[in-house]
């Protein structure tokens, strides 16, 4: 079992965030995370990862039930991607591109344990994996958008996690750029390099090799299940509050707004 939520329920300043969450993540399946702002996710990823703890209910992950384990122990097998590390930017941007992937060994934003040549040798290999091998020795502050989220990306792979969550990579990018991305996170899925959680907004950001959706709202689960199965107007348009229409292209499924909305003066 990759992940197990019985019961889960996550409250703070009496405000409920989560309400009772029953879920399962299980061996070679891959899954997105939908919901509008406000619908959890965030809450949600803090508790796999973490950094909140449920006010009630049990929680595993990678089989190590919360409570009876050790939260940084286990961190080093989760690898984490997200737009709130923005917040290490002064320490990132000091940093060479191989120092910012190597610190994912130590699931430390900066080096303060002592690193191998081995260590740099293996930042180089996931660098030439991703096709960044021309940054070699450039600082990070120096990366464009995408750029660094390819580093951030190989730098989360860099411990060889069994669970790599993905919250909002592509927020940012261009659209060239985003389908790069898509299609490095499709090799990492088809090469079994772990387990993948991927937290959009974007249905199309939903590739064929993502199997399962679980849906967000108001702290509850609205569906959860294969993609094929949730992915549906009447799902989406229930998580989104808004009246949509789901199409599959490609494998992929594209949504728009059969209505919009207006908003009197």
């Amino acid at each position: 079992m990759i992940v197990e939520m019985k019961n889960v329920s996550f409250i703070r300043e009496g405000r409920v965030i989560l309400d009772r969450l029953h879920w399962e993540v299980q061996e070679n399946e891959q899954w997105v995370i939908l919901g509008l702002n406000g619908s959890g996710k965030t809450s949600l990823l803090n508790i796999l990862l973490g950094y909140e703890y449920p006010s009630k209910g049990e929680v595993s992950v990678l089989g190590h039930r919360f409570g009876k384990t050790n939260l940084p122990e286990l961190r080093k097998h989760i690898g984490f991607v997200s737009n709130s590390f923005e917040r290490f930017q002064p320490t990132l941007e000091s940093e060479t591109v191989e120092e910012v992937i190597v610190s994912g060994k130590f699931a430390s934003i900066g080096l303060y344990e002592p690193v191998t040549v081995e260590d740099f040798h293996q930042a180089e290999q996931w660098m030439n994996v991703f096709r960044i091998g021309y940054l070699k020795g450039k600082t990070y502050r120096t990366l464009s958008q995408g750029e660094k989220r390819k580093v951030l990306i190989a730098r989360a792979l860099m411990a060889k996690p069994k669970l790599l969550i993905l919250d909002e990579p592509t927020v940012g990018l261009d659209m060239l750029t985003r389908e790069e991305l898509l299609a490095l996170i499709k090799d990492v899925i088809m090469k079994k390099v772990c387990h993948v959680l991927y937290v959009t907004h974007y249905i199309e950001e939903i590739i064929e090799e993502m199997t399962h959706v679980l849906l967000l709202k108001d702290g509850k689960i609205i569906a959860a299940g294969q993609k094929e199965k949730i992915l549906t107007d009447d799902y989406l348009s229930e998580t989104f509050q808004i009246d949509v229409h789901v199409r599959w292209e490609h494998n992929r499924p594209w949504v728009s707004i059969k209505k919009a909305l207006h908003f009197s003066k």
